[in-house]
């Protein structure tokens, strides 16, 4: 049975997603200022992942694991690693349209700088 979280888990959780949302958006700005119609539409995807990731990382922030293998720190730290890639996933799979609505501005902003 895992313990419980401690104070410092969700301050490392809450600056690595917003470490990832930060490098989401420089990475957007860069290529919505110059990328070409692929890496537009890999951004907008990536950002789909990364929103994702974030929707819905609170269902596994308090699951308790059993078992011979469960819990523990180790458990704690990749699960972090488990949502991003459950994000990833969805947004491969289609995800939810955020990443349509996500390049259409890009290339409406690619427009206007040009």
């Amino acid at each position: 049975m895992m313990g419980a979280p401690s104070p410092m888990d969700g301050l490392a959780q809450s600056s690595q997603s917003t470490a990832r949302i930060a490098a989401g958006a420089d990475m957007m700005d860069r290529v919505a200022k110059g990328g070409n119609r692929a890496e537009i539409r890999a951004a907008a995807k990536e950002f789909e992942a990364i929103f994702l990731s974030e929707m819905i990382a609170p269902i596994f922030e308090n699951l308790e694991s059993d078992g011979l293998f469960g819990g523990g720190s180790g458990e704690r730290m990749y699960r972090g690693m488990l949502v991003q890639e459950y994000g990833r996933a969805m947004a491969e799979a289609g995800g939810v349209g955020v990443a349509e609505s996500v390049e259409r501005e890009m290339l409406k902003l690619q427009e206007i700088n040009q």
